[in-house]
């Protein structure tokens, strides 16, 4: 292995690290809570939006973030959800963890919010406009 390819994994792992410590600096949360949430969010985003959609979401994460983002992924069961903002709220709670003092909303929103700080708003706003409306007003709106 090359000297450069080792420096891209440093960055990589550091572009992963500092969008975590975004996450958690916003939530005033610990590291391993707001990796637990990105990590959350992510795997109920990627299973609720159509293939297309998650694929062009995925090709401007940064390679860490995407390996989080496909980790786990199983093409078939993103398909059949109702797509309603509480169903994609419990999807969350129950891949990060049950912890009663949580406002998912809050939570929810702060990757969002994350993602449309790095993404392009042309991409957001196709991820955003292939939800329904209900799981929309989860996105904050810049």
């Amino acid at each position: 292995m090359t000297r450069t390819t080792i420096l891209n994994f440093s960055q990589a792992a550091q572009q992963a690290q500092h969008w975590v410590n975004e996450v958690a600096s916003e939530l005033n949360w610990d590291v391993p809570r707001a990796y637990r949430l990105l990590r959350a969010v992510l795997h109920t985003l990627r299973d609720w939006l159509p293939p297309e959609e998650m694929s062009d979401l995925a090709a401007q994460l940064p390679v860490v973030v995407r390996g989080v983002f496909f980790e786990g992924w199983r093409p078939l069961d993103g398909l059949g959800h109702s797509r309603r903002k509480g169903d994609f709220i419990i999807a969350v709670r129950r891949e990060f963890g049950f912890e009663a003092e949580v406002d998912f909303d809050r939570a929810i929103g702060a990757v969002f919010h994350l993602l449309d700080s790095h993404i392009s708003a042309g991409e957001i706003d196709q991820v955003r406009n292939s939800m329904r409306k209900a799981l929309r007003q989860l996105w904050p709106a810049d």
